[in-house]
């Protein structure tokens, strides 16, 4: 290989894109041997972490490697009592590298699935072809609906315990499908798979000759790679921080840009009817003309107004300021809240004081029967409610993965976080 050829190929790994995905199914599904398969496949292991499984399979007397070793550690952990929410695990191919978020399997930790599918574009659902879709595929559908994920990925696994059955599979394929269209998730793609001998995990199977789809690798490497549509909305930049040089008379402010773009010259809307217009954008590499998504700079404005940590900088889109909205949150403490709990709102970066005003009805995300108006919402529950502030705030419909309208609802005297929350999304 030439110093050229090297150097271009080294330019290529440098900007792959990076796709995140989540994984999630009920316990013993199989997830910790799929993960380990994903890591082992696309050659993510290093040889002293690879041999350390060769010598502890042996020592078990597993035939072959015990892939669910490499992530097994997550489970042992939480065995020991020791917080651990989700595990994230890093790999890549040539193509593009891969965060992915390993979530528990336990009913009791949905909070944990949630904070692992929120920043996630793609969820893997596993289930066993044995047992198909049962409860947990449906609470984690649920809760990728719930979030915005639009592509799942079921993996059908251990299909080597059912015979390589086509027609199983076909079964399973059609009451998940059926079931994800219900709640809007349009991108559904099922695989048969075995991740303990590796059937269509990275590499295709040859036991399966009436499957001629992709394996999950490789739909994972051609999905693309978005942040959520972030790109498409209206121009947010909730301010952090104002920066003041009373010497230089430097007046800019600081946050991150949440939504769409902003550039030199563009009119902006601050709320009470004002507006003004960029006058330059500065960030750690110096003066910008064009910030999008996720950046973090300095705006300056081209008047002198009156603005403070909190305050928003939007498009001509920018939300009306409210005192109360609607919204889905999900329980994260054992705290029960009941209709009139007094909570601080985290919004943006505002903190502000508000009340559950009224907890209209209690998710039932298997698919029983939904709670109406109940008393109160806990731990891993799924709530409508109505909150009220005591400040105004630029509440607007949660979007692109929680790019907008995501908020926490906060413990007024211990400061712990009792819930997220979805402002005006409505599953089902």
């Amino acid at each position: 290989m030439t110093l050229s050829t090297l150097d271009t190929a080294t330019q290529k790994l440098a900007h792959r894109e990076t796709l995140r995905l989540c994984t999630a199914g009920s316990v013993d599904d199989g997830k910790s041997t799929f993960v380990g398969r994903l890591l082992h496949d696309t050659k993510s292991v290093l040889a002293d972490t690879l041999a350390s499984v060769e010598r502890t399979s042996a020592d078990r007397g597993f035939e072959g490697l015990d892939l669910s070793l490499l992530v097994d550690g997550l489970r042992a952990e939480r065995e020991q009592g020791i917080t651990i929410d989700v595990a994230y695990r890093y790999f890549a191919t040539d193509k593009r590298s891969f965060i992915l978020a390993d979530t528990p399997g336990h009913i009791e930790y949905t909070r944990n699935t949630v904070t692992g599918v929120s920043t996630s574009q793609v969820v893997v659902l596993l289930v066993d072809s044995r047992h198909g879709v049962v409860e947990q595929t449906r609470r984690h559908l649920n809760v990728a609906a719930l979030l915005g994920v639009r592509t799942v990925v079921l993996a059908v696994n251990k299909i080597d315990l059912v015979d390589f059955s086509q027609e199983v599979f076909r079964g399973i394929e059609s009451e998940f499908t059926t079931a994800a269209s219900a709640l809007g998730v349009d991108d559904v793609r099922v695989v048969p798979i075995s991740a303990l001998l590796g059937d269509n995990v990275v590499e295709p199977s040859t036991n399966m000759d009436w499957y001629e789809g992709p394996t999950v690798l490789e739909i994972l490497e051609s999905i693309e790679v978005s942040r959520g549509r972030a790109n498409d909305l209206g121009f947010r930049f909730p301010i952090q921080y104002v920066i003041r040089e009373h010497a230089s008379d430097y007046r800019g402010y600081a946050g991150r840009i949440d939504a769409g773009e902003i550039s030199v010259g563009d009119t902006v809307h601050l709320g009470e009817g004002r507006t003004s217009t960029i006058a330059g954008i500065d960030s750690p590499d110096g003066e910008l003309q064009t910030a999008g998504p996720g950046e973090s700079v300095v705006l300056r404005l081209s008047s002198d107004v009156d603005l403070t940590r909190g305050d928003l900088i939007a498009g001509a889109d920018r939300p009306e300021d409210v005192r109360s909205f609607d919204a889905t949150v999900v329980g994260l403490t054992e705290r029960s809240l009941k209709a009139g709990a007094p909570v601080k709102v985290r919004y943006g970066a505002q903190l502000v004081r508000g009340r559950v005003s009224a907890i209209e009805r209690l998710l039932d995300i298997d698919g029983v029967s939904d709670v109406e108006t109940p008393e109160t919402f806990g731990l891993n529950d799924i709530a409508h409610v109505r909150i009220d502030v005591a400040s105004e705030l630029p509440v607007e419909n949660y979007a692109a993965r929680g790019a907008i309208g995501s908020f926490l609802l906060i413990d007024q005297s211990s400061g712990n976080t009792l819930a997220a929350g979805l402002a005006g999304h409505r599953l089902r």
